[in-house]
């Protein structure tokens, strides 16, 4: 049996179950908790490290579980047969592509995904590998210490930051938060967004423009899309062999977007100055052997964007509000609610 941990309140209980990869769970679950015994009362809260390999232990944890909580676990139709009771899926995620939507509408379960918890966060992330791409610090700091060599020309010489042209794809929160903080530090920014008006990005002297622009004009393109049927593959090689100014690309969106293979090309034929990725295809990669890995112009990181003490909070918060309120039947105060239930 996979490492839990379960809490009894006295009186009739209802069962939340909070899950996910091991290296995707929270630190701590104890905010959690409270939130969900203040708000419920009587419940069983049970913590449930997930692997793939014992989806059949899986099955059993839920079976007679009426609240889910989990980034990244897939919850499928065959998942949701052996849930009979379950009434909500809760997402401590903005994303819910790992939840068959279809299949939760028809069965009247709550799907309710973060909608706004680290925007802020991300944007500044988004800031940070910009920068450390453009001013070569990986490759300053590993001639460094690894190397033992003191070069200031071992990088490439890039224009000022100022000088160049930031190219956003998607232009939500998150797009127009990483937009406003580029402007501050003197830079041109486009961005593409075909759901977006394009007005908003006056306000901060930010241009609506197609996809063919971006890759025309941008020195950096970002990617910060939402995942969804059409942007899936998105970035493939065609696209990249459009990008005429070898841009450096990142990606802090979905790892859906990217085709990573033609991703790999883009670097060998030198399409791409250089890449940050936060996010890879597969979340939990074999790192060991990834191609992406072990570059000198590449720079991934596990999916932290959203990490800091204020974002773990408000993402707590939320995500357990969501099942209080669903299951107290309040649902005009659940965050965000994506299914017709």
């Amino acid at each position: 049996m996979a490492l839990f941990s379960v809490l009894w309140l006295g009186g009739e209980t209802m069962k939340i179950v909070i899950t996910d990869y091991k290296d995707s769970m929270m630190p701590t679950h104890d905010y959690e908790k409270e939130i969900l015994i203040n708000g419920l009362g009587s419940c069983e809260v049970v913590i449930y490290e997930y692997q793939d390999e014992k989806r059949e232990e899986f099955y059993e944890i839920i079976k007679d579980a009426d609240a889910i909580l989990t980034a990244f676990t897939k919850i499928d139709k065959e998942a949701m047969d052996h849930a009979p009771n379950l009434k909500v899926i809760s997402m401590n995620a903005t994303g819910f592509d790992n939840v068959d939507l279809e299949e939760a509408n028809k069965r009247g379960i709550g799907v309710c995904p973060v909608g706004e918890y680290c925007t802020i966060d991300v944007a500044e992330f988004t800031i940070a590998i910009l920068l450390t791409l453009v001013k070569n610090i990986k490759i300053y700091t590993q001639d460094v210490e690894q190397k033992h060599q003191w070069r200031y020309d071992v990088g490439i010489a890039n224009k000022r930051i100022e000088d160049m042209v930031l190219g956003i794809f998607g232009f939500g929160k998150i797009g127009k938060a990483v937009g406003r903080r580029a402007r501050a530090l003197g830079m041109t920014v486009i961005a593409c967004d075909p759901f977006i008006h394009q007005e908003s990005g006056k306000e901060w002297s930010i241009e609506m423009v197609g996809a063919e622009e971006i890759y025309a004009k941008a020195d950096i393109i970002t990617n910060n899309m939402n995942a969804n049927e059409t942007n899936t593959d998105f970035f493939h090689f065609e696209n990249f062999r459009k990008m005429r100014k070898q841009p450096y690309f990142i990606n802090m969106g979905r790892g859906s977007c990217v085709v990573e293979s033609d991703l790999i090309t883009a670097l060998d034929n030198g399409y791409l100055k250089g890449v940050g990725l936060d996010v890879l295809r597969d979340e939990t990669p074999d790192l060991a052997s990834h191609p992406l890995i072990g570059r000198d112009n590449v720079i991934v990181t596990p999916h932290a964007a959203f990490y800091t003490q204020s974002s773990i909070d408000e993402l707590q918060k939320l995500s357990t509000e969501n099942i209080v309120y669903y299951l107290r039947g309040e649902k005009q105060k659940v965050f965000k609610l994506v299914s017709n239930s």
